[in-house]
This record gives C-alpha cells, structure tokens and sequence, in this order.
C-alpha cells in the first residue's frame, strides 16, 4: 500500500480539501497490547459530499447518486483501525476516502457497440452440434 501525505488526489488535480475533512478518534479494539486501553487509535474521517464546492457539479451528482447508500445526510463516513499509530490510521483513512470518491466519480463506461456474428461462424458451430449430437445418439442402445 502506497502511503501520502498531504493533498490526496481524488483525480486530475482535484483533491480533497483539509478544510472539510472531520476527524473522529476514538479506542481501537484492534492489535496494540495494553497501549490500545488508553490511546485514541480509530479514526473516522467523514466528508460533506452534499455541501462540498470542491468536486465539478457532474462529479457531485455522480457521486451523490452512486454513494447514495452510504450517505447519511449527505455525508460519507470511512472508519480505519487496522494500525497501531493514530497517525497511520489517518492516513489510511484519507487514502480511503480519496479512492472511494475517485471510482464513485468515475465516468459511466462506453456502452458497447453491438457487433453481428459472420454466417460462416454461427452455420460451422450448428453444423459442429449436429454432429455431436450425432455422435452421441451413436452412443445409445436405441438403433433408429
């Protein structure tokens, strides 16, 4: 896993704003000893994607839309306590947020061009099953 530090890049040159990141700490049950009984390792980094002005409107309404069962009030919440280091779940955290909001911005695919299939190939594969079929019916005790 790549680890940033600093603007992390949802796509092109648009990031996420330090401004409008919230974070959240609060006891990890995670790996840690009897460190983890009195340090804040969890951290929960929500964003208000609904009031944001840091994504292109399109890529709002995209997000807003493909994130709608995670929103709750229009914001998104991602939670990290896989590390002992407050500072590493931060980072996790933020890395999170970025991909998340970098695939729910994502333009749709290009619908896929239908394409016909040749003659030749649709009449070899039926001449192809009759003659399994042949072979098989050979097979039975029936003699037609």
């Amino acid at each position: 896993m790549a680890v940033m530090s600093g603007p992390y890049v949802i796509r092109g040159s648009v990031s996420l704003p330090e401004a409008e990141l919230m974070w959240r700490f609060s006891r990890s049950s995670g790996p840690g000893g009897q460190h983890v009984n009195t340090s804040d390792s969890q951290v929960e980094l929500r964003f208000d994607l609904a009031g944001t002005q840091a994504l292109p409107p399109v890529w709002k309404d995209r997000a807003l839309q493909r994130l709608a069962g995670r929103l709750v009030d229009g914001v998104i919440a991602v939670r990290a306590s896989e590390h002992r280091s407050q500072w590493r779940n931060r980072e996790t955290a933020a890395v999170r947020l970025a991909a998340l909001l970098a695939e729910a911005t994502a333009p749709p695919p290009r619908p896929r061009k239908a394409t016909r299939m040749p003659r030749s190939i649709n009449e070899r594969r039926l001449r192809e099953k009759k003659q399994r079929a042949e072979t098989k019916r050979g097979r039975s005790g029936r003699w037609d």
